[in-house]
């Protein structure tokens, strides 16, 4: 009796330790096949005008242009993803200021006045502006021959803080437009006299659209330069977009880039 009881009590023990066994190796599998943790990726919003050829513009429902092919390769070599925000132009830097988009790239000139409230980059784009008239206009050659004359110009531009100086000077006459087509438009209906513009945006308009009936006049008006802006406190994207830029120059990516929209003369 003893000896079986023995025999029983024997068996019982051994399970338990075997069940004992099997449950600490399979903790010890669970532990050692976890999933690693993934790497989050940021996404910064970027306001853009797409009215803006050849820098931001549509075509066949996708946004393409300089600025655009730009920030989508800035992006892939620091490691971020880019939200874009087609919007108006003359509510890009209040939306940056507001917190509502975290930078833009819309042929946006440096300035002191910018400076005072976002963050510029680093300068990527020489530019310049330009006074455009109607192809058959042969009165207006430079800014003393806008006395009074009406100058159509969108808002928000360096364009049309230019023009608001020519309007003190020389008594000119401003009319504002939300959009680039619609100064070009009044221009060509002779419904305004001249309008003023970036030189490489009205140079590629003319190339690509035969029936503008515009033409540039004159001299460069000035020497502007262009920059991304970012939110004023945002130093760690503004640092990103400065590496990134400096990349692109080194690698010839940017190079690639100019001369798909505008060719090697352009630039």
């Amino acid at each position: 009796m003893k000896k079986g009881l023995s025999i029983v009590l024997g068996t019982v023990i051994a399970l338990s330790l075997s069940a004992c066994g099997n449950g600490a190796t399979t903790n010890k599998t669970t532990e050692t096949t976890q999933p690693a943790k993934t790497t989050t990726v940021k996404k910064y919003s970027f306001g853009t005008d797409a009215t803006y050829p050849p820098f931001e513009f549509q075509k066949e429902g996708k946004y393409i242009g300089i600025d655009i092919d730009l920030i989508n390769a800035i992006a892939k070599e620091e490691g971020f993803e880019v939200d874009l925000k087609p919007m108006n132009f003359k509510g890009i830097i209040p939306a940056i200021t507001a917190k509502q988009l975290d930078g833009a790239l819309a042929g946006i000139s440096i300035t002191d006045e910018r400076k005072q409230v976002v963050g510029l980059s680093d300068p990527y784009y020489q530019a310049g502006l330009s006074l455009i008239v109607r192809e058959d206009n042969t009165t207006i050659k430079t800014p003393e021959d806008l006395k009074g004359k009406v100058i159509a110009i969108k808002k928000g531009t360096s364009g049309a803080k230019l023009a608001d100086e020519y309007a003190k000077t020389y008594g000119a006459q401003v009319k504002y437009f939300d959009d680039s087509p619609s100064m070009y438009q009044e221009v060509a209906n002779k419904n305004a006299d001249v309008t003023v513009e970036d030189f490489p945006v009205i140079s590629y308009k003319i190339a690509v659209d035969p029936n503008s009936k515009l033409k540039i006049v004159g001299d460069r008006l000035n020497s502007d330069f262009y920059g991304i802006a970012v939110s004023k406190d945002n130093e760690e994207l503004l640092k990103k977009i400065n590496d990134g830029l400096k990349k692109l120059k080194d690698n010839g990516k940017y190079d690639e880039i100019l001369n798909t929209y505008m060719g090697k003369s352009t630039k």
